[in-house]
């Protein structure tokens, strides 16, 4: 009993309460941090796209308000039968809202309508523009050949592209 009292009475001292203060700069909080997501963007009412992600972070206050997909993202677009007919996947994502523009970063792979593999480490794609672009090396295995580059740019369904620095093994025909 007197070992109670004992405690009792020095845990009642006088501690200073440590106090933090407000958070001020509200441009560095995320309005909305969420786990584990997965969304339909639709026009229309004809759903276009789902987007999965393990974290999603929206910053809204910042001077350029933007999304941050810091574990990743996963995009597949369907076509009007709701078929995945597209897909683009990276290690990290932001998504810039003013500008409407995406920057996805770390083994972008990123598959078109005619089933090409796109592979970058660094790609942008604008929806504003309705282009994707990138200046990094860049590798596309098409059906028949594989073509590497240093940059590209496209259309925003990736079927009509350009490319700098390119190689690889293209046939010829003899007339």
């Amino acid at each position: 009993m007197v070992v109670v009292v004992l405690f009792i009475a020095v845990s009642c001292g006088n501690k200073e309460i440590e106090k933090t203060s407000a958070i001020t700069d509200r441009t560095k909080l995320p309005k909305l941090k969420a786990t584990e997501i997965t969304t339909v963007i639709s026009d229309s009412g004809i759903t276009r796209y789902r987007i999965s992600t393990p974290q999603w972070e929206m910053y809204d206050r910042a001077s350029q308000p933007y999304w941050e997909f810091i574990k990743g993202i996963h995009l597949e677009r369907f076509d009007e039968n709701l078929k995945v007919d597209a897909n683009i996947h990276s290690k990290y994502a932001k998504y810039f809202q003013n500008e409407k523009l995406w920057e996805l970063k770390g083994n972008v792979r990123m598959t078109n309508i005619k089933g090409e593999l796109f592979e970058t480490e660094h790609l942008f794609w604008s929806q504003y523009d309705e282009k994707i672009y990138s200046d990094t090396i860049v590798k596309i295995t098409q059906q028949s050949y594989i073509i590497h580059a240093v940059g590209f740019v496209s259309n925003q369904q990736m079927t009509k592209y350009q490319f700098r620095g390119t190689k690889g093994v293209f046939p010829v025909e003899d007339k």
